[in-house]
Order: structure tokens, then sequence, then C-alpha cells
């Protein structure tokens, strides 16, 4: 039986049967003595030409909205399924009158800018780099612009840190470039900020930084609130293998960053002392008092049964304490430490089930974690088929509800079957994940002689704390004849 080469590249044709087909576009698989990366096409620049060219469709799919829908007719935005809260927050929050984030109240009932601290700078950034004055449908346009601009290089990031994060399995990347939903939503709002720090948090934790890891990681939860979940499964997993030095840098350096932008919005001082600012308290509050809404488990259930599901919120924070704990139950009785790409994904999926919202950019969160977790053409694309069914589902069903007696579009049993799709597809990669970090020698990643190449100092280190069953032989091994046997959890040389 040959070895595999622990420096040679994966080639996804040779290894997925779907990824073989697809290439046939473009001339067929990779043969066996193909160079690659001998030009300046390495599999990082075109994948990142790629993701590139994705989101450029992606804004073409706006142009309806983009050319009247954002700014005529009720529900014009909804039956072009192009509606993005850009241009609408750009008047909404005030920046189309200079009001400066979490420090000027707003006119209305928001008060103040319900998004953290650096999404918020985000956001003002983009409105110092539109014209002031003038027609405010130009400004808007102008801003939406700027926005897509600024949330592209976001897009690319994303896409070059999959790639580098397996250093053997450049391709994978391909799967984050190519996703429909990813193009479809990557201009609805600006999570695509958060991701990208995620991103490059969990590349530095590859590459056996844990540090810079923290540091990313505290400041994509400064811009989005789910980033802070990835410290959880690194908990479990550096207390599996002992790897606290490298945790207690990642937790201090996310600490850090998080406060240094936090808290010179956080803090006000007046004649009475220190107090938390109200502004930037607003996406907190308003996270907690957030009745269920669209795309949500709480909003099927409360549709069909008729109960206003009052207390959401605890049932949402049980589920979420219980299912975190089945997690850290499953790292440390598993054969085989899991990989970290596995519990990231794992943790965040529970988080976006269990939520009281979903809307539709929220597959952004899970497409890159997806791909490192599960790179597999097949599931991957049926994961995703269920997310543009929900992305269209949602602006049929806002259609319809919009159109007053008409009804036109998706009524709210579609709408229902919408939800139900989303859960669903994502339920079944949850379980696909679940099963390889069960069965080791079903991991994609793993049957290509790998054990953990985005685990950074835990790849191949020693168990010092487990709950299972000590190394026994895959059970499964007679399905995979064909592949090497691998060795996990050895010391380095």
């Amino acid at each position: 039986m040959t070895s595999v080469r622990q420096d040679e590249p994966v080639r996804p044709t040779k290894r997925d049967e779907v990824a073989a087909a697809g290439s046939e576009l473009i001339g067929g698989p990779i043969g066996r003595h193909a160079l690659l990366g001998t030009n300046w096409l390495t599999p990082v620049r075109v994948i990142a030409l790629v993701a590139i060219g994705m989101f450029a469709l992606g804004m073409v799919q706006k142009l309806p909205c983009y050319n009247g829908g954002w700014f005529f007719g009720a529900t014009s935005q909804y039956t072009h399924a192009c509606y993005s809260d850009i241009p609408h927050l750009y008047a909404g929050r005030g920046f189309a009158d200079g009001l400066i984030p979490y420090f000027d109240r707003l006119p209305g009932d928001m008060e103040y800018l319900e998004y953290p601290v650096l999404t918020g700078v985000f956001m003002e950034v983009a409105s110092w780099m539109t014209p002031h004055g003038g027609d405010l449908q130009f400004r808007e346009q102008i801003y939406w612009l700027v926005n897509a601009g600024m949330l592209m290089i976001c897009a690319a990031v994303i896409a070059v840190c999959v790639t580098r994060t397996h250093r053997r399995r450049p391709w994978d990347g391909l799967l984050v470039a190519l996703a429909p939903a990813f193009a479809l939503t990557a201009t609805i709002n600006w999570d695509l900020l958060a991701i990208a720090l995620t991103a490059a948090g969990m590349l530095m934790w590859s590459r056996s930084r844990p540090l810079a890891a923290g540091v990313l990681i505290g400041l994509a939860t400064a811009a989005k609130l789910y980033p802070v979940l990835l410290l959880g499964p690194l908990l479990v997993l550096c207390w599996r293998a002992g790897a606290w030095r490298a945790y207690g840098k990642a937790v201090a350096g996310a600490v850090a960053s998080w406060l240094v932008v936090n808290l010179p919005v956080m803090i006000t001082h007046n004649a009475t002392g220190f107090h938390i600012r109200e502004g930037w308290a607003k996406f907190y509050v308003f996270s907690q008092q957030r009745p269920i809404d669209f795309g949500s488990v709480w909003l099927l259930i409360s549709q069909r049964t008729g109960a206003p599901l009052e207390n959401a919120n605890t049932y949402a924070t049980l589920l979420m304490i219980l299912g975190c704990g089945a997690i850290g139950l499953l790292t440390l009785y598993a054969p085989r430490r899991p990989r970290f790409a596995q519990l990231a994904f794992l943790v965040v999926a529970l988080f976006i089930l269990t939520n009281k919202v979903y809307s539709p950019q929220y597959v952004l969160w899970l497409t890159p974690l997806a791909v490192l977790a599960r790179p597999r053409w097949r599931d991957f694309l049926v994961w995703q088929a269920c997310e543009v069914m929900y992305f269209l589902g949602i602006w049929m069903y806002l259609a319809y509800t919009g159109n007053g007696d008409k009804h036109q579009g998706l009524p709210p049993e579609g709408y229902q079957l919408a939800i139900a799709l989303h859960l669903l597809g994502t339920l079944y990669l949850c379980a696909l994940v679940v099963r390889d970090i069960l069965m080791p020698e079903r991991d994609v990643v793993r049957r290509d002689g790998d054990d953990d190449p985005s685990g950074g100092v835990l790849d191949r280190s020693p168990d010092v704390f487990v709950l299972g069953r000590a190394y026994h032989p895959p059970r499964h091994a007679v399905h995979f004849e064909k592949v090497p046997p691998v060795r996990w959890g050895v010391a380095r040389d």
C-alpha cells in the first residue's frame, strides 16, 4: 500500500466525484503530471478572483432594487429578491444627517444604532465616503456602492483565509467563492466584516499564533456577537490536549482587542461618576428584547400553533446551554480529538438553530466554517440549495404580506416550508459533521493523512484528558481499503 505524502496538495477532482464531474466544464480533472503553482495563477489568486467575480454577480442581482426597487413600490424589492438594509439605514440611522453613532440620539423609536461598535465604525466610514448634500436617493445609492466595495474586500479576505487555513487543501476555498447563497446575501447587511475577521483569526490559530488569533476573534466579536462562541470549542479542545498556555493567550488577546474597541464608546462620565453609555448598550438591549422574528424555529412553532411564545428567550437560552454541553461531551468522548473547524461549525450552527431570528444573510456565518468542517461538494451544495430556497421564500412571503389584499407571493404555509428547509439543511450538515467526529475514518480531511490542519498547536498533539475510549483501529476501515492508514494524536517531531 502506498503512503500519502504529507506535503502533497489534495486535488478535489481526485477525491470528490461532484468536483470531478464539475471540472469537465473546464477540461476535466487535473492530470497526474500537471504542474501546479508554477505561474502567477496560484490557487489563492484564482479563488480570490472567483470570489470577487461571484460577489460582482451578486451586485448585479441587486440592480432592480438599485434602479428603483429600494425607493418605489411597496413590494418591488421583495418580488425581485434584492432587498438590502444598507440604503434604508443610511437615512434611518442618521448617517445622511451626519449623526454620530452611539453618541447622538436618533429620531423615532430606535433611539440609537443597534449594531456593535466595530460595525458602526464600518458604517460611519462608508458614510464619510458618500457625498453629502443633494438628492437623498442618489446618496443612498452611492452609500450602498461604497459599502459593497468595502464588503467585496471582506469577501476576498474570507476566501483567501479559508484557502490558506488547510495547507494541503487550498482548492476547498472554491466552495466559499462559488457558494450561491454567499453571493446572494453578501450585500444585505454588514456581516462580512465580522466573518472576515473570524476567518483571519482561524487562519492565525492554524498557524500556531494564538495571541493574534485571539485579537482577531475579539475584533470580530466587536463587529458581531457570534464569533465569541469560538472560544468555547477552543476551551474544550485545549482542555483535552492540555494546551492551556495557548488558550490563555487567545482569551487574553480577545478580551484586550474587544475592550480597545468598545471602551471609548462604552463608558461615559458625568458629575455622579462613570456610567455605561445608553447608545453603546442599545445592541445588547435590542437583542434581548427582540421578539421572535423571521426564519426562526420559534416563529415556525408560533405560526403553526397560534401561541405567542413570549418565553422564547428562555427556551432559546436553555437549548443553547444544553447544546453547548452536548458539544463539550462529544469533544471529550470522541475517539479522536475533533477538529477545531468541526466544533466551530457546530456551535455557530447551534446558535443559528436556536436563535429568535434567522436573517437570510446569517448563512454567511456558516459558509466558511462549513467548508472547513465538511469539504464535500455534494453535501455543501445540498445545504446551499436549502438556503437559496429560504432566501427566495422570505422575500416572496414579504411580498405576499406587503401587497394588501392582492396577496401576490408566498402564503404563510409556503414560508413555513422554506423555514423547515433551512432548518433541515443545517441539521443535515450538522449530522454529517457529528458522524465524522464519532467515526474519524469517514472525515474527508483526515482520510487524506491530516489530523487537524486548522488546529494549530492542537494538530497532532497527544491527549492529556479524555472521557472516551482509548485509541482503537477504525471500525469502518473496510470501506476505505484504498486509503493509507493514518496515525492521529502523535507528538510533534
